[in-house]
């Protein structure tokens, strides 16, 4: 099988193999060619050592991120290239890492010790594809595999649980029966991993084509319960509303599945409905209702992802989007401006998206032209630079110190009174008017 390297990379292998040493790009990237697929990385491993590899790529910059380990990343204009030596590992004893870690003169020892078959294999032009462990096989019949008995792989590191989930999310392959049976039996493991390296995993699943094939997946092996447990109880959960048709857990996953691939948005789409079950309530017709669930949808999801140690600015955009999701049938062009005050004007058109999304999977109602009017009418609040927020006026709070009023929250209460008269009136929005306007109101 020939496959193709790009030059920048075939680079760094002629080098080596220059020098006498072997070398082979391993792992995903050879996955990845095999399926027709852009590998987003290269993996070199190679016979040199460390010290060597920074010797042979003097003239390049090179970055130490893992020396101990054998890894030197080589940067090119074209992409970084991890360089890393032949290892094998020592006992693993934290469910980690290995205890110590021996470099190797063995491609096939190196091999050895990686997680699952399909990314065991590698190539260079000299010998061609490299595959102890039929990751070939594999890959041709879409099949995660650990490399050797899945109980020991697990047990080394308990994340490739997680990983296993990933890769046949991404590959929308399938996990093994025994594979997956260790997944199941050793799900628990998982509490031992710290929230950043979960939270990474499942960053990567969000990302994928169909994440809610990982969401299942890990409903499934009861690994979720570890993530995110709060999901739980939205599987299967009736919802009792002639307004939708699926389940809330089914809902909540066609939602996701149709949001566009940017990691807020995903996340949000997650997490929209995750306070349903807490708000439920039902009326004389038994029909369920969740007043403010989007409201407390937003406060619930603060509390999932700083558990999971994301960023306060993520956080704050997931939280913005959770609490603004409901698609309000009747909204008029001041609701529009009021909501793109709240939300901001680079983050509208994403809500929109998880607006369709929801309207799209609620099953029973699905006239998107409403969506697309919503969404043009917002467009030509833009393009009309009509005002709707406090920065937006044509007056600021030292104008109006400047009338007479003191300092204090009597300010930013004439600052609202103003915003609230200039979106219904844009033609207001000029000095001398919010003047008149202010001394009329506040006289």
């Amino acid at each position: 099988m020939k496959i193709n390297i790009p030059d920048y990379v075939n680079k760094i292998l002629k080098s080596l193999d220059k020098e006498g040493y072997e070398a082979f790009i391993v792992g995903g990237c050879v996955r990845d060619l095999i399926l027709g697929r852009e590998p987003s990385d290269y993996d070199v491993t190679t016979s040199a050592p460390p010290d060597e590899i920074q010797s042979i790529f003097k003239n390049y910059k090179t970055i130490e991120i893992g020396k101990e380990f054998g890894t030197i990343v080589i940067v090119q204009k074209e992409g970084c290239v991890e360089v890393t030596t032949y290892r094998s590992d020592g006992e693993y004893k934290d469910g980690r890492r290995p205890s110590e870690v021996s470099f190797s003169n063995n491609i096939l020892e190196d091999l050895s010790r990686r997680d699952f078959t399909v990314n065991s294999i590698a190539y260079n032009e000299n010998r061609g594809i490299l595959d102890p462990f039929n990751g070939v096989i594999d890959i041709k019949n879409k099949i995660i595999k650990t490399v050797g008995p899945p109980l020991d792989r697990f047990n080394e590191d308990h994340l490739r649980i997680m990983r296993a989930v990933r890769f046949a999310t991404q590959l929308d392959f399938t996990i093994e029966e025994n594979t997956y049976n260790a997944c199941k039996e050793l799900s628990d493991s998982l509490k031992y991993i710290s929230a950043e390296r979960i939270r990474d995993e499942l960053f990567k699943i969000l990302l994928s084509n169909k994440p809610s094939k990982g969401i299942r997946l890990m409903y499934d092996l009861g690994i979720l319960k570890h993530v995110i447990p709060e999901l739980i109880q939205t599987i299967g959960y009736d919802q009792k509303n002639p307004h939708h048709s699926k389940t809330l857990g089914d809902h909540i996953l066609c939602v996701l599945d149709n949001t566009p691939p940017k990691l807020d948005l995903r996340m949000a789409a997650l997490l929209h409905d995750i306070a349903k079950p807490i708000t439920y309530s039902v009326d004389e017709k038994g029909v369920g209702h969740y007043y403010g669930h989007d409201k407390l949808g937003a406060k619930v999801s603060k509390t999932i992802l700083t558990r999971l140690k994301c960023s306060n600015d993520f956080i704050e955009k997931v939280s913005v989007y959770i609490s603004n999701h409901m698609y309000q049938r009747n909204t008029k062009k001041k609701g529009l401006k009021k909501e793109l005050a709240r939300v901001g004007e680079e983050n509208i058109f994403d809500l929109y998206e998880l607006k369709r999304a929801d309207m799209i999977c609620k099953g029973t109602n699905k006239d998107l032209s409403l969506i697309d009017k919503r969404i043009n009418q917002i467009k030509e609040i833009l393009e009309n630079n009509e005002p709707y927020n406090k920065s937006h006026l044509k007056i600021n709070g030292n104008d109006i110190i400047a009338l007479g009023f003191p300092k204090g929250k009597l300010i930013g209460e004439i600052l609202n009174y103003l915003v609230e008269k200039v979106i219904e009136h844009p033609e207001y929005n000029n000095k001398e008017k919010l003047i008149e306007l202010i001394r009329n109101k506040y006289k």
